[in-house]
């Protein structure tokens, strides 16, 4: 049974918490340590919980049909493989990366695309491990995460309702109930008329779970919505130009809409309220004036 209060970090989430913030780095570094150093300063700078990149063994995770496709890149024609190579973070710069976020302090985990990935991530002390959309059905790679006793985020994107049942049986299955499930649409970047929001009160009310939601548009109206109605942890993909290289920029946050975008979700949170009605100080002070008590 999954629970309804789970530790991430030095942050409590449950039903009455605010939403847990991860910066998806991802691979908008481009394999430059800098620009990942430059977007670990903008997360913490801008309050959010954690950052996130993606790891992968190229040479597994790669589909083989696409190893050896061509592609033009910044550093020259190259196959797919060896772009995906080229841009991978490996155990020097994931050292750099846990103790620069140590010294924030901010905290950082990553998507493991496969097993071996998976083994790295967990030499770190990482406060969760987040399943991709792209791995939401790897029994492997689930039965593995839920063994390590770390909280699972996983995003539902890419999945039919049957085969996000077959998900949550394998956390059931495997875990300890310390899971989270993200709406998400996998479209890079994805369209508002297909963003169905109203999906995390599906997933909420068929796995009874908490929810959350990473999201892939363009704008920022429809995360803060998402924030309304109940996403206890958000993720966006962040960047620091959508002129830059990459497929997923365009799809990211600049750090100004970062800020903005933690600001208005703590806003909207405020809003919202807990549902307990009552007269405020300000309601009382208007009462007063209008009906004399």
């Amino acid at each position: 049974m999954a629970k309804k209060e789970i530790k991430l970090g030095n942050r409590i989430i449950n039903e009455q918490s605010i939403p847990y913030l991860i910066a998806e780095i991802g691979i908008n570094h481009n394999g430059d340590m800098q620009i990942a150093k430059k977007l670990i300063d903008a997360a913490n700078a801008t309050s959010w919980d954690a950052v996130k990149f993606q790891k992968r063994c190229p040479d597994i995770a790669v589909p083989e049909a696409q190893k050896s496709v061509m592609r033009e890149t910044p550093w020259g024609t190259m196959t797919y493989l060896d772009y995906k190579k080229h841009i991978e973070f490996e155990k020097p710069e994931y050292d750099m990366i846990d103790d620069y976020c140590r010294q924030k302090p901010i905290s950082w985990s990553a998507s493991p695309w496969d097993m071996p990935s998976l083994e790295f991530l967990l030499q770190y002390d990482v406060p969760f491990i987040k399943i991709a959309s792209a791995t939401n059905d790897n029994e492997e790679i689930l039965k593995e995460a839920c063994k390590s006793g770390k909280p699972i985020i996983i995003s539902t994107g890419m999945s039919t309702l049957e085969e996000t049942d077959r998900t949550v049986e394998m956390l059931e299955k495997y875990g300890n109930g310390e899971y989270i499930l993200l709406h998400t649409n996998s479209s890079y970047p994805a369209d508002n008329a297909e963003l169905n929001l109203n999906v995390m009160k599906t997933l909420q009310e068929r796995y009874d779970c908490l929810v959350g939601y990473s999201g892939h548009e363009m704008n920022l109206e429809p995360t803060v919505v998402a924030a309304a109605l109940g996403a206890k942890v958000i993720e966006r993909h962040v960047t620091l130009s959508h002129d830059m290289w990459g497929t997923d920029q365009k799809a990211s946050l600049e750090v100004h809409a970062m800020d903005m975008l933690q600001k208005r979700i703590s806003s909207i949170v405020r809003a919202v309220g807990d549902g307990q009605k009552q007269i405020y100080e300000g309601e009382a002070a208007a009462r007063k004036k209008l009906r004399g008590h």
